[in-house]
């Protein structure tokens, strides 16, 4: 598999890939049972890419440069994660059901950390996708599942009741979705705006905490 990833991805998609990204991902994608937040990610090199090409033709088990749904279910973890499908669902684009690598390493983009180097970084170009702004949006639209650009009350309680399962009453969580949408909602729609979102998160290292770990 590792013949077949050096021999399809060229040095100039390679550098391509990077200048999207904004990164440079290493690594095979460790899988773990934990919700995709609280990983670490390291600064690497082409080569390290091309592991992690390899790793995703590995998921590619139609050999046709793409995954599907499926492929991606086939992770266990993602599998049994209580927001697997929803992670999933992020790698594609509205309507389609295949993603290419270009757009695998998109996504994982919003999960890489911001080093301190790239904090300085020429302000005037293009935000890069793992800025704290588009993880921000990466993680406001894993609950907006209507994408009218709110949470509402029944979108926070799906996220809830996928996280806690059994283990909490409709009632409790109920009163949990109640006080959240309270604290946050600053203009008295009953829901949470991006903006309300933000504020709500103002305090969270969210650069570090939505982040993934790869082996290296």
């Amino acid at each position: 598999m590792g013949s077949r990833a050096s021999t399809l991805l060229r040095d100039e998609e390679l550098e391509e890939i990077k200048k999207e990204t904004g990164c440079e991902f290493g690594g095979e994608l460790v899988e773990t049972s934990h919700h995709f937040t609280d990983f670490e990610a390291f600064n690497v090199s082409h080569s390290q890419i091309t592991r992690l090409y390899s790793r995703f033709t590995s998921l590619d088990k139609g050999e046709n440069g793409t995954l599907s749904r499926e492929d991606f279910q086939r992770i266990p973890e993602l599998a049994i994660n209580p927001l697997g499908d929803r992670i999933i669902n992020a790698f594609f684009p509205e309507g389609e059901d295949q993603v290419n690598f270009r757009g695998f390493m998109r996504t994982l983009a919003h999960f890489r950390p911001i080093e301190d180097n790239e904090k300085s970084k020429d302000v005037n170009g293009p935000e890069p996708l793992n800025s704290r702004s588009n993880k921000l949006h990466f993680a406001f639209r894993l609950y907006d599942l209507d994408k009218d650009d709110k949470i509402s009350r029944d979108e926070l309680l799906q996220v809830l009741r996928m996280m806690v399962g059994v283990n909490i009453s409709d009632e409790q969580l109920g009163s949990i979705a109640d006080r959240t949408i309270q604290e946050a909602d600053q203009d008295g729609d009953s829901a949470i705006s991006f903006t309300e979102f933000v504020k709500v998160l103002e305090k969270v290292d969210v650069e570090q905490k939505m982040s993934i770990r790869f082996l290296h």
